[in-house]
């Protein structure tokens, strides 16, 4: 409409004053209704031709668009394993922080498996104890072993000492016998000293073993318990949460509830626009939005990203083959908006649908001495029609409320 009434003070107006003021004709009489084309015909065809082509470089060079939306990322309120809930610790739209509570399972299951563990690592201890007590008692047997064996060894040498003084009193019977009784002295000190050694391994190797599966079974038991008791990961604000005590939690069929970060969605914006725009829409550039949920303002944004691949594109492996065809709608070119200012979208809920223009920005290009005239004054032109979609966003702002509260009714 802008861009008709603009070209029509161009053309239709200066032909109707032409034949109006200079050959007489006038309204009604020689200009009506019925001979309007072929009077004016000359200004109509003209200003249908620059409304066109001013049409064309105001969408092209400043493109629109209303696939505009603050998206944000929710995180699901999930336990590691299901479970009967024990107690909920929060509140639906409760802020909370990271690391706070929000519920626990019952845990009656793994305190009893703590418990055994605890258990077990006493006994363990426990043994240790009478081991080492027993260890006692082995020394003593070894040294009464030792002892004996080496009472029977001064019999023994002192028997074969008579013996090879020939000594009527040592008969040869008695020095066998004295050699058969030494290695039985001995035996008996190798057996104390495998008994000794044997409690030597069970304290140094077997109980310990024993005591470090004990406090890993307890530690698991532990681990287990803690992993009963969901917490917030990051601040935000618990959503759609309706558990109860007793209620049944389950990671794949029913999860707890929502968790929004506060900062998800915030003074970030997503905007699709025609792949047309593809080469004007850069990083860099200026922007404006106007969302519903925050009426008659406009926000100048910058364009901070602009996504490198078009999502309709996109295919992952399956049984058939894709088809370029059946493709069902063209995707946009996705470019991502802040404020330029900051603040002036801080009370803008994420999840706002918003209206977004692109701008293209000449200014810089218009220093370059090396700029041809031709170029110049294009660049000038494009830089000038920009107000168009401006003031049309403007207007826009201004009606939304009323087309959205008296005509729709919602």
């Amino acid at each position: 409409m802008f861009e008709l009434i603009f070209c029509s003070l161009l053309t239709v107006l200066p032909d109707y004053l032409l034949r109006r003021r200079f050959q007489g004709k006038r309204w009604g009489v020689e200009i009506d209704f019925f001979t309007v084309w072929y009077e004016l015909r000359w200004g109509i065809t003209m200003c249908a031709m620059l409304t066109t082509m001013l049409i064309t470089i105001v969408f092209y060079y400043h493109p629109s668009t209303s696939n505009v939306a603050s998206f944000f990322r929710t995180l699901t309120i999930l336990s590691e394993g299901g479970g009967r809930v024990e107690e909920v610790y929060v509140e639906i739209n409760e802020e909370v922080k990271a690391g706070d509570p929000i519920f626990k399972l019952d845990s009656s299951s793994q305190e009893a498996a703590a418990e055994t563990a605890r258990r077990q690592i006493e006994e363990v201890n426990a043994a240790l104890q009478v081991v080492e007590a027993e260890r006692g008692t082995a020394n003593a047997i070894v040294a009464q072993a030792q002892a004996a064996y080496q009472q029977t060894l001064e019999d023994f040498q002192r028997q074969v000492a008579l013996r090879d003084r020939g000594s009527t009193a040592v008969s040869e019977r008695d020095v066998t016998v004295l050699q058969n009784e030494l290695a039985v002295r001995q035996g008996e000190v190798d057996a104390a000293k495998a008994g000794l050694d044997a409690l030597q391994v069970q304290i140094d190797v077997q109980l310990p073993a024993q005591l470090a599966s004990a406090e890993a079974a307890l530690a698991q038991a532990e681990t287990e318990i803690s992993k009963l008791t969901v917490y917030a990961g990051v601040d935000g604000t618990i959503e759609q949460l309706t558990l109860r005590r007793g209620d049944i939690v389950n990671p794949i069929l029913r999860p707890a509830g929502i968790l929004v970060p506060s900062d998800a969605g915030r003074n970030r914006f997503q905007a699709g626009f025609s792949q047309v725009s593809a080469q004007v829409v850069k990083k860099g550039g200026v922007a404006e939005i106007m969302c519903a949920s925050k009426p008659f303002t406009v926000i100048p944004m910058v364009i901070t990203e602009v996504q490198d691949v078009i999502a309709s594109g996109q295919i992952r492996p399956s049984d058939r083959l894709a088809d370029v065809q059946v493709q069902s709608a063209p995707g946009t070119i996705l470019a991502f908006l802040e404020p330029i200012y900051p603040g002036q979208t801080d009370d803008i809920p994420p999840g706002s649908n918003c209206l977004a223009n692109a701008y293209t920005y000449n200014h810089d290009l218009l220093d370059d001495p090396s700029l041809g005239f031709g170029q110049w004054l294009f660049m000038h032109v494009v830089d000038t029609v920009g107000v168009v979609h401006a003031a049309g966003l403007r207007i826009r702002s201004l009606l939304l409320p009323l087309q959205t509260l008296v005509f729709t009714g919602h």
